[in-house]
């Protein structure tokens, strides 16, 4: 899943008319900080976004401990982390958040259903399903009771139901709810939508999964389409790309499926820089398919850089670095070097261990390691 965005708000502006010059210049500085912070999120910088967002913090606490700027503040910080996957750090930021907006909005607040959708997307990366489902349910509940059933953030709720259904493999109630939402998005807000195409290639997804090829292909086909159409050189386009080209390498059919991800590369690098994540998840799936087509030293220098850039931008300790030194192992066991496979492996293995215990939990709920090819799939989350 691409990861969500830091959502900035301008709320306080109008009352900050009224206010003294102090208290305005206060607002002002807070503002910025959490501007600068949303760009450089977006870039993948995220320790200059966590830098910024302490600052704002800083000044927002000054505001009052239950002022809803906090609460915005520190849900952007816990999104940061959990980008860096710095999981412990990021879960009791969500609860604070959720304990302010609880106490000035109201329990039913669909800023509330935002902060809940956020802590279960945590809950569901550290391998916690069972307490994210019920987070997720209140959310969608919240939302239509406050929107109604056919409101796009009730299919935001619907895609991420499914997201975590299709994470724990029931197929059929990942496709019901994913229909839902591509139904409500479509008729709501057009079929070129960024949202509606999020949610074809969320369906695709289940159908690939289970094999469905044909069913998959035409909406893949049509997300790509209506990405290239209306948003250019995108990271969105790049990721329908890549879902595309792990279509066909599912199949097979190594020989269209790699242009697609050489395009997914380059839009990729030129949209988010060329140290951003979403590259390094690019050059794992290019190395996994020279690797497949036998290709091993293009496949290694795939890796490699993969493996730096995991490294310098997530930290040591991230399981995004563990499945990258996974694959290389396998890569590695193919050449007959034996020895460098498993000190790749033995590393792999130690950082599941240490980023488990880092986010305090179990490694039975940490979960198996990830499948080679884990497909990327596109949310509104």
């Amino acid at each position: 899943m691409i990861g969500k965005t830091l959502k900035f708000t301008s709320a306080g502006l109008a009352a900050a008319l009224l206010w003294p010059a102090a208290v305005s210049a206060e607002i002002g500085s807070w503002q910025q900080d959490r501007a600068a912070a949303v760009a450089a999120y977006g870039a993948g910088n995220y320790g200059d976004a966590e830098a910024r967002l302490l600052d704002a913090i800083g000044r927002a606490k000054n505001f009052g401990p239950r002022d809803p700027r906090l609460a915005a503040t520190l849900n952007d910080l816990a999104l940061t982390y959990f980008r860096l996957g710095r999981y412990a750090e990021a879960e009791p930021l969500h609860l604070r958040a959720l304990e302010i907006r609880e106490r000035v909005y109201g329990k039913e607040d669909p800023k509330v259903a935002a902060t809940l959708n956020d802590l279960a997307f945590l809950y569901v990366a550290q391998g916690r399903t069972a307490e994210a489902g019920p987070l997720h349910e209140r959310a969608l509940a919240i939302r239509e009771k406050a929107f109604g059933p056919d409101h796009p953030e009730v299919a935001e709720s619907l895609n991420n139901i499914g997201g975590l259904y299709l994470e724990l493999d029931r197929y059929a109630e990942a496709e019901e709810f994913y229909q839902r939402a591509l139904g409500i998005v479509g008729t709501s807000l057009g079929e070129t939508h960024p949202f509606t195409i999020a949610s074809l290639n969320n369906l695709a997804a289940v159908y690939d999964e289970q094999g469905r090829y044909a069913e998959a292909a035409p909406l893949f086909m049509k997300a790509l389409g209506a990405a290239e159409k209306t948003l250019g050189e995108h990271p969105q386009v790049a990721a329908s790309l890549n879902n595309l080209a792990q279509h066909y390498d599912a199949q097979g059919k190594l020989d269209l499926a790699e242009p697609l991800y050489k395009r997914a590369l380059g839009i990729t690098r030129k949209t988010l820089g060329a140290e951003h994540p979403d590259v390094a998840a690019s050059l794992d799936h290019l190395g996994m398919l020279y690797a497949a087509q036998g290709k091993y030293e293009l496949a290694e220098s795939q890796y490699l850089q993969a493996l730096e850039i995991r490294r310098v931008r997530l930290g040591s300790v991230h399981v995004l670095v563990a499945q990258s030194l996974e694959h290389y192992s396998l890569l590695l066991t193919e050449l007959g070097r034996m020895n460098e496979a498993q000190r790749a492996q033995t590393l792999a293995a130690s950082i599941r261990v240490r980023a488990a215990e880092v986010n305090r939990i179990s490694i039975e709920d940490a979960g198996p390691a990830p499948k080679p090819a884990i497909k990327k799939i596109v949310t509104s989350g």
